[in-house]
C-alpha cells in the first residue's frame, strides 16, 4: 500500500484540528496566516528558482520551448501559466506548453486516476516531438506523481534540461530532475488539500519562471511588457500607454508610432527613442534579438 504519512502535505495541521467548528472570520484568518508560510518557503528555494529562470531563458533564446507537466491542481497551474504567456508576451501558443494528465478535458473535469500513468507522461511529451533545446518542468505537490516522473525520465533521455517543483523535501520527482525546487509549505489547513498552500507556492514559482525567462528573451523593457498582443480595446489602450511610459511621448505620438510599426509596441518604442523611421527601428531591434534596452544602448554608443 502507498504510504503517504511521511509527506508534509498529507499531515494534519495542529492549528485547524477544529476547522469544522470555526466561524467564517476564523477560517479566513487562519488561512491567511497559513499563507504567510508560502512566502517563507519560497524564500528558501530562490537560488533554485533563479537557476530555472536562467535555464528557461536559454531554452527560449535557443528556439526551444518551456513545457510544464503535472496532474490535477499542479497540471492546471501549469496550463494556466502557459496560456497567459501569448497575450502577455506575444509568443506563440506552442512556445510555453502546459500538459495535464488526462488531456485538456482534465482541466475542467477532474481525471484523478490519470496521474498514476507514467507511460502517459512520456507519450504526451513524445507527441510534442521533444527536442534537446526544450526545457521540461514537472509539477507535483506531493512530489511522487507517476505521470510527472515518466515525463521527466523521457525528457532526460531526450537531452532536455529538466526541473521538478514539489512541496515535499527529497521528492521522487526531484530525484528524476536535474534541478529540484522544493518549497515546503507545511500541512494544509484542510488536510491533504494541496490546492491550497502547495498550489499557491507552485503558482508563484511558475510566475517567476515564466516572467524571468521572458525578460531574458527580450519581451520586457524596463518593467513594461513590450510584446503585448492587442486583441481588444483595453489592450490597444495599454499598448499606447506602454509606448508613452517608455518614451515620455504624447498619446497622439504613441498612436502614430504604433500605426507606423504595424502595432508592434517594441518597434514603436525604438522608433521614438532612436528618432528613426519604422524600418530602421525594426532593423535595430533585429540586430540585438529584440531587446529594446540593447538597441537603445547600441544607438547611444
Amino acid at each position: 500500500m502507498l504510504d503517504l504519512t511521511k509527506l508534509t502535505t498529507e499531515q494534519r495541521n495542529p492549528k485547524t484540528m477544529e476547522l469544522d467548528s470555526f466561524s467564517p472570520i476564523e477560517i479566513a484568518r487562519v488561512m491567511n496566516e497559513e499563507n504567510t508560510n508560502v512566502i517563507k518557503a519560497i524564500d528558501e528555494v530562490l537560488p533554485q528558482v533563479a537557476s530555472a529562470i536562467e535555464w528557461a531563458g536559454e531554452a527560449l533564446n535557443a528556439g526551444g520551448r518551456i513545457i510544464y507537466m503535472g496532474a490535477g491542481t499542479s497540471g492546471r497551474l501549469g496550463v494556466l501559466d502557459a496560456v497567459e504567456c501569448p497575450p502577455t508576451f506575444g509568443v506563440s501558443y506552442d512556445t510555453v506548453v502546459g500538459l495535464i494528465a488526462g488531456g485538456e478535458g482534465a482541466f475542467v473535469k477532474a481525471a484523478e486516476g490519470a496521474e498514476d500513468n507514467a507511460e502517459a507522461g512520456a507519450a504526451d511529451l513524445a507527441a510534442l516531438e521533444l527536442e534537446s533545446r526544450d526545457i521540461v518542468i514537472g509539477i507535483a505537490a506531493s512530489g511522487r506523481t507517476p505521470y510527472v516522473i515518466g515525463g521527466l525520465r523521457y525528457a532526460n533521455e531526450a537531452g532536455c534540461r529538466t526541473v521538478a517543483i514539489a512541496c515535499n523535501k527529497d521528492s521522487a520527482v526531484g530525484a528524476e530532475a536535474q534541478l529540484a525546487i522544493e518549497p515546503v509549505t507545511g500541512p494544509e489547513v484542510l488536510t491533504g488539500s494541496t490546492r491550497l498552500k502547495a498550489g499557491t507556492a507552485q503558482k508563484l514559482v511558475l510566475n517567476m519562471i515564466s516572467t524571468g525567462s521572458m525578460v531574458a528573451a527580450g519581451k520586457v523593457y524596463q518593467n513594461l511588457m513590450v510584446d503585448v498582443k492587442q486583441s481588444n480595446e483595453k489592450l490597444r489602450v495599454r499598448a499606447q500607454n506602454i509606448v508613452m511610459m517608455a518614451t515620455d511621448c504624447t498619446r497622439e505620438q504613441a498612436a502614430e508610432a504604433l500605426a507606423a510599426c504595424d502595432n508592434h509596441v517594441k518597434g514603436a518604442i525604438a522608433m521614438l527613442l532612436l528618432d528613426c523611421d519604422a524600418t530602421a527601428a525594426e532593423a535595430a531591434l533585429d540586430e540585438v534579438h529584440g531587446h529594446v534596452r540593447a538597441a537603445v544602448e547600441a544607438h547611444k554608443a
